[in-house]
């Protein structure tokens, strides 16, 4: 479904990652992928994922925040690929103390970190790669229920959630006339590094599991096959969309 496609991955931590279970559907696909990875403590990590079963990826540094290193990142891969078909945003960060207690207590610097790296990034990122997406492209990014309702301990983390699916919207109308394509992927609750800084995640999962129509959580695998079916031809008329995978959580009422 992919073969001869080449993209980029933002996002893997571990084994655990959505970031992860995407970059294997896609591999599954046919796929060509380069790694992207924040601070050495992660490189060792990402490195010893794709060694094992990628083992012809790039593996970048890119911090995000330094758009230096974003500059650097897409002129390596431009080097190295030639061109890009598909770009995985699957980055969010926010202080761990903004996500706990009251919305109302998160200060400055807190909100402007969560919404620079959970928001922004993807704007910055989908800017830097579009000059690459020479034959069209998509762009696939990762958020969560929480942008449209309250989740207790998700604070600006929900915020941050809410501008990004914002962003999608915007830049699928930007990015449209270059045949590129951009739209995120609401997972239900998973069990990731990142997912254990909320508050009461375990009895979010299983409120989850219990009001599901599938009565169950949903798997990263699937997460991944979305994404992977996102990037390819078969979702070729699709954009600006928030796809939700969650079991189909997110049509419950009372």
């Amino acid at each position: 479904m992919l073969k001869d496609k080449r993209g980029i991955i933002f996002g893997v931590a571990n084994k655990r990652s959505i970031a992860w279970a995407t970059a294997q559907a896609l591999n599954q696909a046919g796929a060509r992928l380069a790694f992207t990875y924040q601070g050495e403590r992660l490189k060792d990590n990402v490195e010893a994922l794709t060694r094992a079963e990628m083992p012809d990826s790039p593996l970048l540094a890119c911090d995000v925040t330094k758009q230096e290193e974003v500059a650097e990142t897409f002129k390596q891969v431009g080097a190295e690929f030639g061109r890009l078909d598909f770009l995985i945003h699957s980055i969010a960060f926010a202080p761990r103390e903004a996500l706990e207690g009251d919305y109302l207590k998160t200060d400055r610097d807190a909100f402007i970190t969560a919404l620079e790296i959970s928001a922004y990034s993807l704007t910055q990122l989908a800017r830097a790669a579009a000059p690459l997406m020479t034959e069209g492209g998509s762009i696939v990014t990762m958020t969560f229920h929480g942008a449209e309702k309250v989740y207790q301990g998700y604070n600006v983390m929900g915020v941050a959630k809410a501008a990004l699916e914002s962003s999608v919207r915007y830049l699928a109308a930007d990015l449209g006339p270059q045949n590129i394509r951009v739209n995120a992927i609401s997972a239900g609750p998973i069990q990731t590094l990142s997912a254990r800084g909320v508050s009461g995640l375990s009895t979010m999962m299983k409120h989850h599991a219990e009001r599901a129509p599938l009565r169950r959580n949903v798997e990263a695998s699937e997460v991944g096959n979305t994404a992977a079916f996102l990037c390819g031809s078969l979702s070729s008329g699709i954009t600006g969309e928030t796809i939700y995978v969650d079991c189909g959580y997110n049509i419950m009422g009372i």
